[in-house]
């Protein structure tokens, strides 16, 4: 059997995610990591002692050179957009961590160059290769929900606040990107509403709602001041009820057998009763399966193949798309803004 051909990687960032890139593409069998950039010594001391054979450099310039092929961007949102401007033009394959950019204008750029030249551009939506995810978008797909009510998320921990963006713009996009890829489909308005806490004029936490096709609606709290923990999706449909908790260390997806039927006539009060339905509770095996590995070996993939990516750079633009309507509707009363 031929061997797979290596593909060469280099990584710009090693603060949470950088870390987590160079150990999962060093783990797989067709990748290898080249060289890694980073701006502080004691990170770069970091990766030499975990991985000898990679080079380290405190300019990513460095890696534009004809030993890397593709770059994994994983610095503050706000230097995506050069970096990631600047691999496209140097020839690189180029997967960024979300959100792909500042501006929809940014990022739609970065989509033209990835296409001119003939790049994969990737969005690192990971949620979009949990296993999790994909069971709930195929059992959305299967019609067994019934009609789709309404989707509640929560994603909320004590930390780790961020200095240039608000916690909108850094947990969001996760949930943002699930619903995107398990609806297949773009919300028509978003309102947003938060409070501004531990430091002035960068919001801590946050509350969106969106409106999609159908009559479909999504409700998101984001918060970077919370005691728990917590990861967690919970879809109502006509007919069943799932919770994906993604905290949850086996039992990731619970189906409930549960809702509430309406008598198809009646012609009195009396005779007007909602009929409750308390079913099973059923808990699907789940592959538990790395989702960041699954990523990365899609990201090769489609290096190789030269198939479009599933977290593609369009999908990354219709994010900060959505953030930037939320964004404005924080930033004038809550007001239900238009997607489009």
């Amino acid at each position: 059997m031929t061997r797979p051909e290596l593909i060469r990687i280099g990584v710009i960032g090693c603060g949470y995610w950088g870390p987590k890139h160079v150990r999962v593409f060093s783990e797989i069998a067709n990748s290898s990591v080249t060289m890694v950039s980073d701006l502080r010594e004691e990170r770069l001391d970091h990766v030499r002692e975990r991985y000898p054979g990679t080079r380290t450099t405190k300019d990513y310039r460095d890696l534009w050179n004809p030993d890397v092929e593709a770059v994994v961007i994983a610095t503050p949102v706000s230097t995506h957009y050069t970096l990631a401007k600047e691999a496209l033009l140097a020839g690189k394959h180029v997967l960024i961590e979300k959100p792909i950019s500042f501006t929809s204008a940014e990022g739609e750029e970065l989509v033209e160059l990835a296409d001119r030249y003939n790049r994969t551009l990737m969005v690192g939506h990971t949620f979009e290769y949990n296993p999790a995810v994909e069971y709930l978008r195929d059992y959305l797909a299967s019609g067994k929900l019934g009609k789709l009510y309404y989707i509640s998320g929560t994603r909320v921990n004590l930390g780790i606040f961020q200095k240039d963006i608000n916690v909108m713009w850094d947990l969001a996009p996760h949930d943002l990107s699930i619903l995107l890829f398990v609806l297949g489909m773009s919300p028509i308005s978003v309102s947003a509403s938060g409070q501004a806490y531990v430091q002035e004029n960068i919001h801590d936490v946050a509350y969106l709602t969106l409106h999609f096709p159908g009559k479909v609606l999504a409700h998101i709290r984001v918060s970077w001041l919370d005691p728990c923990k917590i990861r967690r999706l919970t879809v109502v449909g006509s007919k069943k009820m799932i919770v994906y908790d993604d905290v949850e260390p086996t039992e990731k997806i619970k189906i409930y057998d549960k809702g509430v039927d309406v008598p198809p006539y009646s012609d009195t009060l009396e005779e007007f009763h909602l009929s409750y339905r308390y079913g099973d509770i059923t808990t699907p095996h789940i592959s538990l399966a790395e989702p960041l590995k699954l990523e990365c070996e899609h990201f090769l993939h489609c290096i190789a193949t030269g198939e479009t990516p599933r977290s593609d750079g369009h999908s990354g633009v219709e994010v900060v798309r959505i953030l930037e309507v939320a964004q404005r509707s924080l930033s004038n009363g809550s007001m239900q803004e238009p997607v489009r």
